[in-house]
């Protein structure tokens, strides 16, 4: 019964918390005293639930709890400045907000936190980090471990952030105008952070965390309806839609990954694949127009060879290899770079992926288990099975996946046995 109860704390806060915190900072426009009280209403349910049960709706359960911690607060807040008015110093304050008058949730409540955390006044890694904590519902430790940083230093970089958006009285409204095209590409680039880490996990036991994936999806058609005329915005909405669409198929009974390749493709969901494909259409029309695309539609059109691919034997490895050229120039990095070599290894011969790995300078993508994996991944199929071990062991040595340290250990054990 603990057991069950404490799963169904944790499937609350993962379904929710984005929502409840973003209610939150709507109701008292402060982002830090809002997560500070979306924790104390996750506290409340680790003491209540066990002993009461399980509500019959645990999101309200959470926002009522939050908002009557919120009232108490503002109310402890009056109290004090009415005494230190009493005293003879004056303070230009607002009023208590009425939260028993707000309305729960709003529907872009989410997509405005997210452009909340990507303020301007924040660097880039803090507009990340930030988000993954408010928006993904990653812990300090999880996000930390993404960035191959401490928990200590992580969590001072949050704070930091938090405290930044209150000196600079950031408002929580959707921006418009310059300001909006401004925030734009960072909006997208997080909603896509979040979208990764549930796609692969950064650590843990699971290799999937579909509530996040479902929540990024649901935030890049939000963002598709509000900028239409922007392409890239719908080609974020056709990637997520595409990658998603295999999700069933990436996982076997026991929840282990399962290889693209040798995924059953009949259990793909064919909806997203449509609704991703529609997605890319329409990005496509903007793009004939001349509004400029670059890497969420490339991408999503990477994604779509393999969505209309009934076969892996039918899948268009030279077109890909042909969209990775073009994203390689339109948006250079490491993690492209890997993922040309996957496909040119596929499009040509191994050796051709080989050889676009040994062009990434020595240090790109240290402490990332990437290069490793796909090296070890072209070795097997160039039949250099001992090399691939080694690189396969290697990779599992720096993944911080549970899952993904089985698999790539298995493979390591597989090519050890062909090589012998």
């Amino acid at each position: 019964m603990a057991e069950s109860t404490a799963e169904a704390i944790t499937a609350a806060w993962r379904a929710e918390s984005a929502r409840l915190i973003a209610a939150l900072t709507r109701m008292t426009r402060d982002v830090g005293l809002a997560e500070d009280l979306a924790q104390d209403a996750l506290v409340a349910a680790l003491e209540q639930w066990p002993e009461n049960g399980i509500p019959n709706s645990p999101a309200a359960w959470l926002m009522t709890t939050a908002k009557r911690r919120g009232i108490d607060h503002f109310r402890r807040a009056d109290v004090l400045r009415r005494k230190t008015d009493e005293l003879g110093h004056v303070r230009e304050e607002d009023g208590m907000p009425d939260l028993d008058a707000q309305v729960d949730y709003i529907e872009d409540d989410v997509l405005r936190l997210i452009f909340l955390s990507c303020h301007p006044a924040l660097t880039p890694e803090s507009r990340a980090a930030l988000t993954l904590r408010l928006v993904g519902g990653l812990t300090t430790a999880e996000i930390a471990r993404g960035f191959l940083t401490t928990e200590s230093t992580m969590g001072q970089r949050i704070s930091r952030a938090k405290k930044t958006l209150t000196e600079a009285k950031a408002e929580f409204e959707l921006p418009t105008g310059e300001d909006r095209i401004r925030r734009l590409d960072d909006v997208m680039a997080v909603i896509y952070l979040v979208f990764n880490e549930g796609y692969t996990a950064t650590a843990g036991d699971e290799w999937l965390r579909p509530e996040l994936t479902t929540e990024a999806i649901r935030l890049a058609r939000m963002l598709a309806d509000m900028v239409p005329e922007e392409p890239e915005a719908h080609g974020l909405q056709a990637l997520l839609e595409l990658q998603a669409s295999r999700d069933h198929a990436r996982v076997d009974a026991d929840g282990k990954p399962v290889l693209l390749e040798d995924q059953d493709r009949t259990s793909w969901d064919q909806l997203l694949i449509r609704r991703g494909l529609a997605a890319l259409e329409k990005a496509e029309l903007l793009a004939v127009r001349g509004k400029p695309v670059g890497r969420y539609y490339l991408q999503a059109a990477i994604a779509s060879q393999h969505a209309r691919a009934a076969t892996p034997e039918e899948t268009d490895w030279r077109r890909i290899a042909t969209l990775y050229d073009v994203l390689a120039q339109a948006a250079p990095g490491p993690v492209v770079e890997v993922n040309r070599a996957v496909a040119h290894g596929r499009a040509f011969d191994p050796g051709a992926g080989l050889a676009v790995l040994e062009e990434l300078p020595p240090d790109a993508l240290a402490g990332s288990h990437l290069v490793p994996s796909v090296r070890g991944d072209l070795l097997a199929r160039a039949g250099l099975h001992r090399e691939a071990a080694a690189s396969f062991r290697e990779a599992a040595a720096l993944t911080r996946n549970t899952s993904e340290q089985e698999l790539l250990l298995a493979r390591a054990e597989e090519s050890a046995q062909l090589e012998n």
